[in-house]
């Protein structure tokens, strides 16, 4: 299926004043514009997919702004605004006394097809999550999910910034037969989403931005009551979701359980481990990449469950060709490197490196200073990267591995060697160096060094329940 696009861009252009709309139409790049930003004391800049544009000499009046502002619909709670029977969105910055000194202006566009990518996980009756960062193409896609299930289901939107049906009281066509409801302030969204499925009979509820714990939890209600259940939440993927305290519950919730010895031997690990605490709100989470590719999470139980345990379940990648046919793959999940370098790794290590070649080491969570006097030592050549796609390597701690934060993430996604190391000292640094280096001068048999670890091993060992106690050479 191609993807038809409708934008309505001339009400927009309409409201703006007259020389920024006339340097819009000048640049003639309407297909590529994604938002105008007006800026007290600045010049008004276009942004568009691939640049920004400086569209005015002078600066942005207070009277360019107040031009814009007669001629949309008033502000709501959330600082945000539209134009009647349109998708575009208006969004205010105000100073301290509440006058306005800044307006986004967002070009809204109902794209017809876009969901063709995910059409079998929509029509399946289960409950989906969309996510992606700001300006991916979420509302857009939940705007047409909308419009496709309210051909054959009863589908009620709850809309808290007449963002998906447009602004006024009637809705834009882009949602086709699904209703509206509008909601009077964005505190007030969970009580309209609970309305909707007491008042309105819906088989479908879509909600778009779902981000306090109050709209998880009626979202969670939602879902429990047999209603299929489509939203969005901000966050690029699965563990960014599990990291956000505040969004947690819609994946399950995460939660610290204490093991007997027993179970913590059976397992093979320590007695405080993290556990998921409910079923998942949501069946499905789809993360969207850009706009023709899409890593859905089939079965988010199972795939928060392996997170939790170390491990990774492969998304499975969809992405739209030119031609509109979906090219679907699993998703390549490179694995960590083994914390102990004498342990056999089923994975291949980073090549064995030049004396002379520069190491980019991206530290988290570690002393810097030792790693460059580690480095020192051993005479090889390291520089310390400030951004994660500057590196060569990632060096963390084990108790940062553990918790599975972004950057961590990230670098796993990127095939970037992760070196766990058990603790922040100038010697485990060394070691990690010496194996990327190939350095058999390395003293590993350092007396001070080899009792060191053996102590720390026998302690973790101890605390896992393995054993009462350990015998040292």
């Amino acid at each position: 299926m191609s993807l038809h696009i409708t934008d309505d861009i001339d009400a927009l252009i309409c409201v703006l004043p007259t020389d920024v709309a006339d340097a819009l139409r000048k640049a003639n790049r309407f297909d590529q514009l994604l938002e105008v930003v007006l800026d007290l004391g600045r010049p008004c800049e276009a942004r568009y997919t691939t640049d920004e544009v400086q569209l005015t000499e002078h600066e942005v009046s207070q009277d360019d702004i107040d031009y814009v502002v007669q001629r949309i619909g008033d502000f709501g709670g959330d600082n945000r605004a539209g134009i009647e029977r349109t998708l575009h969105r208006i969004s205010a910055i105000r100073n301290r006394r509440g006058r306005i000194i800044g307006l986004t202006c967002r070009v809204g566009r109902a794209v017809f097809g876009t969901i063709d990518i995910i059409t079998d996980i929509i029509e399946s009756g289960q409950s989906v999550l969309l996510l992606g960062k700001p300006g991916v193409g979420k509302t857009t896609m939940l705007r047409e999910v909308a419009r496709v299930l309210a051909e054959h289901k009863r589908v009620v939107i709850v809309d808290t910034s007449n963002e998906i049906g447009g602004d006024g009281d009637i809705p834009h066509p882009a949602i086709g037969r699904a209703r509206r409801m509008q909601v009077p302030m964005p505190s007030l969204q969970h009580a309209v989403m609970i309305e909707a499925v007491e008042n309105h009979m819906p088989e479908v509820i879509i909600i778009d931005e779902i981000g306090t714990e109050l709209e998880a939890a009626a979202a969670r209600t939602i879902a429990e009551r047999g209603v299929q259940l489509v939203g969005t939440a901000h966050g690029q993927t699965l563990d960014n979701l599990m990291m956000n305290p505040t969004l947690c519950d819609l994946v399950g919730g995460i939660q610290t359980v204490t093991l007997s010895d027993e179970e913590a031997r059976r397992r093979g690990t320590q007695k405080s481990v993290l556990e998921r605490k409910a079923p998942p709100t949501f069946d499905v989470v789809v993360e969207i990449q850009n706009y023709d590719t899409v890593a859905v999470r089939a079965n988010v139980t199972e795939a928060v469950d392996m997170i939790l345990r170390g491990r990774t379940l492969p998304a499975e990648v969809r992405v739209r060709e030119q031609s509109g046919s979906i090219l679907k793959s699993q998703e390549m999940v490179r694995q960590q490197l083994l914390v102990e370098p004498r342990e056999e790794s089923p994975v291949s290590r980073m090549p064995v490196r030049d004396r002379v070649q520069t190491l980019h080491v991206f530290p988290y969570g570690l002393n810097q200073d030792r790693i460059r006097g580690a480095a020192r030592r051993l005479g090889v050549p390291i520089e310390l990267a400030s951004q994660l796609r500057d590196a060569d390597a990632l060096f963390t701690l084990r108790t940062y591995y553990r918790k599975r934060p972004q950057v961590i993430a990230d670098a796993e996604r990127r095939g970037l060697p992760v070196y766990v190391l058990r603790n922040n000292t100038q010697q485990q640094m060394e070691r990690y160096l010496a194996q990327i280096y190939g350095l058999t001068e390395l003293e590993e048999d350092d007396e001070v060094t080899a009792a060191l670890d053996q102590a720390r091993e026998a302690i973790l060992r101890i605390q896992a329940g393995e054993r009462t106690s350990v015998q040292l050479p």
